[in-house]
């Protein structure tokens, strides 16, 4: 969830919906490997396939441990721990140009409004922002409530309980996913 959070701070503007949506691509490119990964590790003798499917999952969560480790904190998050001086040398090293005043300023403004607010959690339930939560609430109950993920999740053993052999569930997953 920083990910994208942390992406869209760090872009130039002209890029943000590009890394977004990059960003879900790759997500979804990773799902199909892994998925395809796992049925040719399901070939594989003497208990090993699991064993690399399993062990797979920590490449990702190491390059996400340690990108959090050495990456930089975002202009945005040291302009609200009150850096301002350090927030735009930082935003002028990562934009690459010296005038960087107006997104500055703009950053910095916002700050300042979303410090003003009171009671944000509250707001939340105000009549013009009914629509976003609904939808914040609406579209992961619905993906649960259908059954997505557990299929997902769960597809080699229910394409296995319905009759199909261990290669045409895990292919069968694959092509799901």
């Amino acid at each position: 969830q920083s990910v994208p959070i942390y992406l869209s701070e760090m872009a130039p503007y002209k890029y943000r919906g590009a890394l977004s949506v990059g960003f879900q691509l790759s997500i979804t490119i990773g799902i199909l490997l892994a998925n395809v990964l796992n049925y040719f590790f399901s070939k594989l003798k003497g208990g090993l396939g699991w064993r690399l499917s399993l062990g797979g999952a920590m490449v990702p969560a190491l390059i996400i441990t340690i990108g959090s480790i050495v990456l930089p904190d975002t202009p945005n998050s040291m302009i609200e721990r009150g850096d301002r001086d350090g927030a735009k040398a930082h935003l002028k090293r990562i934009r690459g140009v010296e005038d960087v005043d107006e997104e500055f300023n703009d950053l910095v403004a916002a700050s300042e409004a979303s410090m003003q607010v009171e009671n944000p959690w509250m707001n939340l339930l105000q009549r013009k922002y009914r629509p976003q939560l609904s939808m914040a609430i609406l579209i992961p109950f619905f993906q649960q409530f259908t059954g997505i993920n557990v299929i997902m999740f769960y597809a080699p053993v229910l394409f296995s309980s319905v009759g199909f052999k261990d290669d045409a569930a895990l292919m069968s997953s694959v092509i799901t996913g």
